[in-house]
């Protein structure tokens, strides 16, 4: 009989939602899908999406740690308790077997409270506040996308095998990552936000005396980047997951600045970056006298970006879910 699981899908940037999609076609699973989001039009045939009310709209919330206890669950806002009611209206009426949340701390704790089975996703970072470590208690499996060794944080180590490094989750993990480069840098901005402008990009341009092509945040958005990560000489990217695990599958000669997150995420993957020598880490955006050095460096390098073990990541992701819906975990 096949399982039928309900997915939570955050809906800050286009990472969580790319994550789902790598995933998907290799889970033998039905998939009712929350989110705040829109559906995603690659949405798997016979799976559903439910969007879920907003809980961050509105005036100054009251109360939303509960004291530090929780992240995000304010007294008197409609639409958060809207949001939660559907979750567990769906999981009640569709008999879930398990629920895969990318990323809440108070939907992993309400899955568990409805008895299901609960795989969370968690991401890099200093995650060791009372309500990560809370809802880290409560799942049963917890997928860290990346490689274990280049990136052990120590709260994640004492969890023992609950966690399962799955290696960097990239929807081009099947692809080859062959071809020639040209002299073009391509800054991949992604969705999640920047500190870093359209005149910063303009004056690295000129620095570098490249053509520069921006995808994401400030140029054009590009739903299949591939092209570009195998073809430039340098890829300039910030440090998310997803973007990281596409430099792994395109073997992309790269400089990784990371930008501001919460609990220090993408800094602390950009730490892990420069221990493992696999992208030239810059801690700031770098200033117009060092960027002709920092690309000559990237385009010169050979990163081993098999170290992030992306070949094998979304099958290995998969296979942990299925064994969490069957109590094999």
């Amino acid at each position: 009989m096949i399982p039928r699981l309900g997915w939570y899908v955050h809906h800050h940037g286009r990472g969580h939602v790319t994550r789902l999609l790598a995933i998907a076609p290799h889970l033998a699973a039905e998939v009712d899908c929350v989110s705040s989001l829109p559906a995603p039009r690659a949405l798997p045939s016979g799976w559903t999406w439910t969007v879920l009310d907003r809980d961050d709209d509105g005036g100054e919330p009251v109360d939303p740690t509960v004291g530090g206890m929780l992240h995000w669950a304010p007294i008197g806002h409609v639409g958060h308790r809207g949001r939660l009611a559907t979750i567990a209206a769906a999981a009640a009426e569709r008999r879930w077997d398990c629920m895969v949340v990318d990323t809440s701390v108070e939907v992993t704790l309400l899955a568990r409270l409805l008895g299901l089975r609960t795989v969370v996703v968690t991401q890099p970072g200093h995650r060791v506040d009372r309500p990560h470590m809370l809802g880290f208690a409560a799942a049963d499996t917890v997928l860290a996308p990346w490689a274990r060794g280049i990136l052990s944080p120590p709260h994640l180590e004492a969890l023992g095998e609950k966690v399962v490094h799955t290696g960097g989750i990239s929807r081009f993990a099947a692809r080859g990552a062959g071809g020639t480069r040209t002299d073009e840098v391509v800054l991949l901005a992604g969705s999640g936000g920047s500190a870093v402008g359209p005149a910063a990009i303009r004056d690295a341009e000129k620095a570098t005396g490249r053509r520069w092509r921006v995808l994401g945040e400030g140029g054009a958005w590009a739903e299949d980047p591939w092209e570009a990560l195998v073809s430039a000489a340098v890829v300039v990217s910030w440090a998310g997951q997803n973007a990281v695990a596409d430099l792994a599958a395109a073997h992309a000669p790269a400089i990784v600045v990371p930008q501001e997150r919460p609990f220090e995420e993408q800094r602390e993957t950009g730490r892990a970056l420069r221990r493992a020598g696999l992208a030239q880490v810059a801690d700031e955006w770098p200033t117009i006298a060092q960027w002709p050095e920092l690309i000559d460096r990237a385009s010169t390098a050979r990163p081993e970006w098999e170290r992030w073990e992306v070949a094998g990541a979304p099958q290995r992701a998969a296979a942990a879910i299925s064994d969490t819906v069957r109590g094999r975990r």
